[in-house]
Parts: structure tokens; sequence; C-alpha cells
């Protein structure tokens, strides 16, 4: 649970940081790859933690996203560009996937999936507080000391990680003689990296222009990426994301639903604490307190959703009910403007968060329980990378959406008011909240339209998306969850009353052995006896020999 706090937390945690950042390293323009990166990286090589687990047990996958992700922190810590930042951002995705898939896959090879609901909603609790934690964090590290600090600050934490994983977690691990799937892998990436670039397009390069040639090449390098990759996938013995989980009916539902979840949920998260600072004047610690209403609903309704399904067995209605608030929760944010108050925006995300707590954890449970015992690891991961994927393209495109109309909001900002940036200090693409709080008044009001005209009907976009999964709810089909944990399935571990048989068995076998030492020893007591009687007797018959002589 730590580990999935520990990368759960570093999706959120520059949240409220990234003004600064952004403003502090000039990255105004391309702000969401600072999020976008580290999601996308997640989300590559979660299948590949979740296959390499399933061919050679999960417990060295888990100490090598622990370190990696740890020092990819102290690299992201020490960064000097904007590019060098992105870049150990993206190293720490490639850590910090392995800790979220892992950790969800070493839940259920231990815990049956009847009994796992229990322990799955706190996980999903935990998976809230980190993403309220997070921007809190961020603030209270920006405003009292340094953003660095939000990148340092996992480096103790990741050590101690790592110690106590190596010497407390024992798990089974074996030799497979089945292979990787290395080509698969590679052509995940590509495809993964590809799709994203489409996404961020607009970003990266001002407009989507069909008539740009770039863009039509990368287009068609995206699909031909993703048709060859389902090729190779479909032909290989052990494939990365085996094409048959498709034909599971509840995988495919739990997926899509997991897919556009992503696309909502972390996309209104990155850019909520910004529109707070920037539109609101609110304080950078003061917009990721505002984030706690958020923490409080997730960890209620998981919480409690998951006691109830490991009481009730039914799990179906918690996803539908979740979806529902959710999308409903999106269509109220579309209201936000730079006059809201405080209290109807905690309400917002307080309401939000009850949704998202109700569904996340919930689908992830349907999954596992619907698959082979052989592929949770795999299921698994391949549920969670759809997730990151939506999360990826969800940041991606609204960020894309969300500042290109910014940056046209503030370029007619500094054009209509040309002489109050004249010093440098508030030029569009270094903007930070100190800077504009101190902006006079004219300029410091244009910002502030400029960036609720810009966040609040980018929230439309994702309307529809969050409704898509809200319909597919009803259709997951709730299969009776199973009473027996992954590795007892699997044959790598044994039940509880299995376990007891064994152990009374083994007692039993030391009680005979124990007797038949005990018989050894009185065998060889007598013999020790017999063998001393003999020379007594001999001395007595020469002393009786030499008498009569």
């Amino acid at each position: 649970m730590a580990s999935m706090f520990l990368s759960s937390l570093d999706q959120s945690i520059i949240g409220t940081a990234m003004p600064t950042i952004v403003g502090e390293l000039d990255g105004v323009e391309h702000q969401g790859w600072l999020i976008t990166i580290y999601i996308l990286a997640v989300a590559v090589v979660m299948p590949l933690y979740g296959k390499a687990g399933d061919l050679w047990g999960r417990r060295y996958p888990f100490l090598i996203a622990i370190g990696l992700f740890t020092v990819a922190s102290a690299g992201a810590g020490f960064a000097e560009t904007f590019n060098q930042l992105v870049t150990w951002r993206g190293i720490q995705g490639l850590g910090g996937g392995g800790l979220m898939i892992l950790s969800q896959a070493i839940v259920a090879d231990i815990v049956p999936a009847r009994e796992r609901g229990k322990y799955m909603g706190p996980m999903g609790a935990l998976f809230g507080v980190a993403a309220v934690a997070g921007p809190l964090l961020g603030g209270w590290f920006t405003d009292s000391h340094d953003w660095r600090w939000a990148f340092w600050v996992n480096i103790p934490i990741g050590l101690v990680a790592l110690a106590i994983a190596w010497f407390t977690l024992k798990l089974p691990t074996h030799r497979s003689g089945k292979r990787l799937d290395v080509l698969g892998a590679v052509l995940l990436a590509v495809a993964t990296s590809a799709l994203i670039l489409v996404a961020t397009w607009e970003s990266m390069v001002g407009k989507y222009d069909l008539s740009d040639g770039r863009l039509v090449a990368l287009i068609a390098g995206t699909v031909v990426a993703w048709v060859l990759f389902v090729v190779v996938e479909l032909r290989a013995p052990e494939p990365v994301l085996p094409m048959r989980l498709f034909r599971n009916s509840v995988f495919t539902v739990s997926t899509i639903i997991g897919l556009v979840i992503g696309m909502g949920m972390f996309a209104a998260l990155g850019f909520l604490p910004t529109f707070l600072q920037m539109a609101t004047g609110t304080g950078v610690t003061q917009s990721g307190l505002l984030m706690l209403p958020m923490m409080a609903g997730v960890m209620l309704t998981s919480i409690a959703s998951g006691i109830t399904i490991t009481k009730t067995g039914k799990y179906k209605i918690f996803a539908i009910a979740g979806m529902g608030i959710a999308t409903a929760t999106l269509v109220w944010m579309t209201t936000i403007n730079a006059e809201i108050s405080m209290l109807q925006y905690s309400l917002m995300v307080f309401v939000l968060g009850a949704g998202l707590g109700l569904v996340m954890q919930t689908v992830v449970l349907a999954v596992q329980n619907a698959v082979d015992p052989h592929e949770i690891g795999t299921a698994t991961s391949a549920n969670n990378f759809f997730r990151e994927i939506g999360a990826a393209v969800g940041t991606a495109l609204f960020s894309s959406i969300f500042t290109s109309r910014l940056v046209d909001e503030l370029k007619q900002v500094f054009a209509d008011v040309p002489a109050a940036g004249a010093g440098g200090e508030a030029a569009p693409a270094s903007l930070t909240p100190q800077v504009v709080q101190t902006l006079p008044e004219p300029l410091r009001a244009g910002i502030v339209e400029a960036y609720a005209h810009a966040l609040a009907p980018a929230f439309w976009y994702l309307v529809p998306l969050l409704a898509v999964g809200f319909v597919l709810a009803f259709f997951i089909r709730e299969i009776a969850l199973s009473d027996v944990a992954g590795m007892v399935a699997r044959g790598e571990a044994v039940t509880p009353e299995e376990a007891e048989a064994l152990l009374a068995e083994r007692a039993q076998e030391q009680a005979a052995a124990a007797d038949a030492d005990a018989a050894g020893d009185d065998a060889r007591e007598g013999d020790s006896a017999d063998d001393g009687a003999e020379p007594a007797t001999g001395q007595a018959e020469s002393r009786t020999t030499s008498a009569r002589a």
C-alpha cells in the first residue's frame, strides 16, 4: 500500500507547484507534459511488470520499481531546465508503473476475491488520499521551502520502502522457460507514445492542421504501430497484452470504464489547483488544502463500498452509482468561474471524489475475479494500462484545449495592455502566481479572466466520455466472488484448511519420529547394559576357575 501511495502521490504532487515550476523553467506553453510524460511512462511499463510478475514472481520486479522511482526522484529535484525535468519525470514513471500494478497484483495473490473488497477499499482510499495529499504537499513545499522538495521527499521514503520490501516481502519466485514478448513491448511503447504525441500536437505546434505533412505522418504511424502491435500479440506465445482477454466481457467493459475514469479524473486534478492560484488568487498551499474535500469523498466511499462488497458479494451497483455521480459532477464543474465561492468549490470536489471512490477499485476487483488465476497480474496491469492511457490522453487533450485557449487569451491581454509587462517579468511564458499578484490591476484582471475563460469550457469535452462509462457500467456481468486466493488457485500456496491439515500431519510425523527416537534410545541403552554384563561374568568365571586351581 505504501508503494502504491508513492506512485499515486507523484501523479498529483506537482499540481499546485506547476505554475511556479513552469514559470521558473520557462515552460508555460508545454506545462501539460509534466503530468503527461509521467502517466505515459506508467502506462507503457504496466503490462511489462504484470507479465514479468506472472512469469517469474513479483518480488524482484517490485524491488527494481522502487529503486528506479527513488533514483529518478533525485534527478527530478536537481533538474535545471524544463526538458531535464520532463525527462526525469518520465523515468519516475517507469518505476511508478511497477509500484502501482504490483501492489494490486500482490493483494490478489494472497487475498481471495470474496475478502478482497475490504483491502481494495482502503487501497482506493489511499489512491484518493495521494491524489489530494499531493497538491497539498506540493503547495506547502513551494510556499515554505522549494518546489524541488516535491521530488526529494520521495528519496527517504523510497529507501525505507526498499529496505522493508527486501527483508520482509517473501513471495514465491520461479524460473520460467517462457520468454518475455520484447517485440510486443517495443511496439506498445511506440504506439502509446505516438498516440500521446497526436493528442498533444496542438500544444506543441499551435494547431491541428491536416495539411501539415508531419501531423499526417504521425497519425499514420500511430495507426500502423497499433495494428502491428495487435498482430504481434495474436502470434506471441506469451503476449504482453493478450488479445484473448478482450473476449471476456467483464474485462472489456471494466477496462473501458477505467479508461474514461482516467481521462476525466486526472485532467481535472491536474489543472484545478492551477486555476485556483491564477484565477482566484488562492495561495499555493491553500489551493492544496482545497482538495481535501475530494480526499474525504474518496476515502468515505472507497472504504464503505469495500466493506459492503465483502459482506454482500455485490459490486456492480457501486460502479453504476460511481460513474453516474462523477458524470453529473463534471457537468456541474463547467460552471466554474473566477467568482466561485470556496464552499461551492469544496462541495464540487467532494462529490467528484465520492463518485470516483465508488468505482475505481470496484472495476479492478471485477477484472481480477473474472480472469484465470495465472493471468491475474497481466489482466490487472492491462486494466490499469488503459486507465493510465485514458489519463495520459485525457490530460494531453485537456491540456491542449486549455493551453491553446489560455495562450490566445493571454496574447490578447498583453496586446491590450502592452506597457504593463514592459519589464519582461510578466511575459506569458513566465507567469507565476506571485508575479500575477504584483501586476497592475488592468493586466492582473485580464490574466485572471483568461484562466477562467480557458478552463471551464474545457470540462465539456470530458462529459460525453464519462457518460459513456456510466452507460457501460450497466453491462458489467456480476460473477460470484471467488473464495480462493490467487497463489492458492495457481498451486503456489495452500488454503487455511489445507495448511491446518498439513500442520496436523507434520505434527503426527514429528510425534512418530520422536517415538521412534525414544525407542531407539531404549534399545541402545539395553545393548549397553548387556555389553557391560558380559565382562563381569567373565571375571567371575575367571575367579571361580582360579579358586578351583
